[in-house]
């Protein structure tokens, strides 16, 4: 079930100020040259939602028909929370532990010296594990499935000892996925769809495009080694795969409800997903825990459990406003989430543009919502 919407003044939301941010997205993907193909905007507070509002084209191309209201959108990396939280309802029944080496479900994963990896460090960016592995193109362009590009994880060489470093690392994401699979019995699809999607009410969204009309997938800019490929972001191949690191697609009002149901320690409408015990754990500073990692990395650039809290001070800073308890994801296709306990709301930003390419833009729109809340 959808939150209930509520005008913004409602929530304590400023309306004006809100209008803005509307209208910046609105100029960035109005024209045949505009720097983003298309997004929507959408600002939750104490338990309802501003209706959520489109901008642009379904697409990138120069023709691409307007965007839809019930279009989907590829996640890109806000895929990763979601499959940790798919993890942490394991942790919470007693089939997996944090703290164990990733050798106990995986024993294989002791390849390349990696037998002192731990759980935990995969959920942190601590692992050593690579974002991508070498071969990640030769395997999108063979059309590989999932099982190969597991299999390369669990083989991969890491960068540096567990627990001694930061590096962001979709690997570790992956294997966490491995595990999830291997403890279920279940694809990781299917998992993500019986534990979390159902249970919430999320009817818009999947790890994949399986089973959605295509005409519902919102397009995404591509990066350039993927121009003219039969493998890029918006081609079926990459859709269907639905990588546990970046291929969830979902709509605003579906992505909502995992804000609201963290805001509610981990309970919405009646459903307990997590425990409130699991949500603090969720949302504080699992770097400081790791006794080797270096002050300047706990102090500056830290992670709870899959998820990130804001890097204040830093270029990964998400806005200038936002509380110390702030914690959300963004990912490559230029989306962006955050969840703010202190003001009891969250905002989700959802664009086609590469983020990396002009990563301040999602900063203008969420330094204008953060000033919105009074």
């Amino acid at each position: 079930m959808a939150l209930p919407h509520a005008k913004p003044s409602e929530i304590g939301v400023e309306e004006s100020r809100l209008q803005t941010a509307y209208d910046l997205l609105r100029k960035w993907t109005t024209g045949d040259k505009a720097p983003v193909p298309g997004g929507a905007i959408l600002v939750g507070r104490r338990g309802r939602i501003v209706e959520p509002q489109f901008f642009g084209k379904q697409g990138p191309e120069v023709n691409a028909e307007p965007i839809r209201r019930d279009g989907l959108f590829l996640l890109a990396s806000i895929s990763k929370p979601v499959t940790y939280l798919g993890a942490l309802k394991l942790v919470e029944r007693g089939l997996l532990n944090l703290s164990d080496p990733v050798t106990r479900y995986i024993p294989d994963f002791a390849a390349n010296h990696k037998e002192d990896t731990l759980v935990v460090h995969l959920f942190t960016h601590t692992s050593g594990m690579p974002d991508m592995l070498p071969n990640n193109v030769e395997l999108r362009r063979q059309h590989a499935p999932l099982k190969k590009f597991i299999e390369g994880a669990i083989a991969a060489q890491p960068k540096f000892a567990p627990g001694t470093d930061y590096s962001y690392q979709s690997m570790g994401t992956l294997t966490v996925a491995e595990i999830i699979q291997r403890i279920s019995g279940m694809s990781i699809r299917d998992y993500l769809k019986k534990e979390i999607f159902d249970p919430l009410g999320m009817k818009s969204s999947a790890l994949g495009s399986r089973g959605i009309a295509r005409e519902r997938l919102i397009r995404v800019e591509t990066p350039e080694y993927q121009d003219g490929s039969d493998f890029s972001w918006n081609g079926r191949y990459w859709q269907e795969l639905g990588v546990p690191w970046g291929g969830m697609f979902s709509a605003p009002e579906d992505m909502a409800m995992i804000c609201q149901m963290l805001l509610n320690g981990g309970e919405l409408n009646g459903t307990r997903l997590l425990s409130p015990a699991m949500v603090a754990a969720i949302t504080s500073n699992q770097h400081r825990d790791q006794p080797e990692l270096p002050e300047s990395i706990w102090r500056a650039r830290p992670w709870g459990l899959g998820f990130r809290l804001n890097h204040r001070g830093t270029r990964g800073s998400w806005g200038d406003m936002l509380s110390p308890s702030a914690f959300g994801h963004t990912g490559a296709t230029g989306t962006m989430m955050w969840i703010d306990p202190e003001r009891e709301g969250f905002c989700l930003l959802m664009t086609t543009a590469i983020r990396s390419k002009a990563p301040w833009r999602l900063v203008n729109l969420s330094n204008i919502v953060a000033s919105a809340f009074v």
